[in-house]
């Protein structure tokens, strides 16, 4: 898979791309992302690439030339089967949204800044607006590397165990139960007993009925989301 990342600050996503999981997957040849600077598209001698908005009230708008010449820069070098927006008024991320967006080959992540961008990149280049909570950000550079981080550990070869992702929360609709190491006892504390049995199938029944109450009591609305769908 390849990302492409349209900011005006990637030296602010230097750093969480070139350490952990993302960087070995990188280092792996098993993922792509690459970094486009969009004031290289700026307009003018100052590269500029906000301008006030028409009507008037405050804040900058990034303008649309910029924007436009720098995804179609990339469509002239191969296909996307994605143009996203990060944006507080997108769809929720979720992990289904993850899961899908983890199948395809080539996708744009464009960061938003100021008061957002002019609206007719929205309308005529972006295929996708995600949105990571009910929240503003200076900019959409964090929200974009939450999204890259979502998708890239799904990728397989990715995770060295990937039955760990599998069994991530939310991939079933559920929290994933409690989790213990070493030592079984601390102090007072002990884990529970089954864990500790060998009995896989009672441990297997455990944990599925934790998931299903630490859901019930934490986030029930997505017990109610699988009963719709």
């Amino acid at each position: 898979m390849r990302i492409d990342i349209i900011t005006v600050l990637p030296d602010l996503l230097q750093s969480p791309l070139n350490h952990s999981i993302i960087k070995r997957a990188r280092d792996k040849g098993l993922i792509e992302v690459h970094l486009q600077n969009l004031r290289e598209y700026g307009v003018g001698l100052n590269k500029n690439v906000d301008d006030y908005a028409f009507g008037g009230g405050a804040g900058m708008v990034m303008m649309i030339e910029p924007i436009v010449n720098c995804i179609e820069s990339l469509k002239k070098q191969r296909s996307y089967d994605a143009v996203i927006y990060m944006t507080p008024d997108g769809e929720l991320l979720d992990q289904k949204t993850a899961n899908s967006l983890s199948l395809l080959k080539n996708i744009i992540i464009l960061c938003g800044h100021y008061k957002g961008i002019d609206e007719r990149i929205r309308e005529h280049f972006i295929t996708r607006e995600i949105s990571i909570g009910d929240y503003v950000l200076t900019g959409g550079e964090l929200p974009a590397l939450v999204l890259t981080d979502a998708i890239c550990r799904l990728i397989p070869g990715v995770i060295s165990d990937e039955e760990s992702a599998l069994s991530d929360s939310f991939q079933d609709n559920l929290l994933a139960p409690p989790v213990y190491t070493r030592p079984a006892k601390f102090r007072k504390w002990e884990v529970p007993e089954v864990l500790t049995s060998g009995n896989f199938a009672k441990i297997e029944k455990w944990q599925m009925d934790q998931a299903i109450e630490r859901t019930k009591a934490r986030r029930p609305n997505l017990l109610n989301d699988e009963i719709e769908s």
